[in-house]
């Protein structure tokens, strides 16, 4: 094997591993395990919901579309959003999100101050 296909494979294996669509970089074997289903996945609503940041797939949908979530300083509202495994520990509310607003008064968090 040449190093011009070596190094193509490892490319391949990382950005899939990096995406979050394989859990390990082993090879390029592994990464003709992913399915249209691995990208399904990656999707911000689905991972709304398996954060427990939404109760259904419908209502993390809703959301996004509303413009309540973003990514690092970004509101994020397309629904097909591909999240990558860096990106995963960014997605939160907006600060002026009423959904925050209800999630701070509840957790008897609340600041006026924040939300003005």
């Amino acid at each position: 094997m040449n190093f011009a296909v070596y190094a193509a494979n490892n490319t391949a294996a990382a950005n899939s591993h990096s995406m979050g669509l394989i859990s390990k970089t082993v090879s390029l074997e592994v990464c003709d395990k992913v399915t249209a289903s691995s990208f399904c996945r990656r999707r911000l609503p689905v991972l709304m919901t398996r954060s427990k940041m939404a109760p259904s797939l419908k209502d993390a949908t809703k959301f996004v579309e509303q413009g309540h979530v973003r990514i690092g300083p970004n509101v994020v509202m397309d629904p097909a959003f591909l999240v990558t495994k860096n990106m995963e520990d960014f997605v939160t509310w907006v600060d002026r999100s009423a959904i925050k607003k209800h999630i701070a008064n509840y957790n008897e968090e609340m600041d006026d101050f924040d939300f003005i």
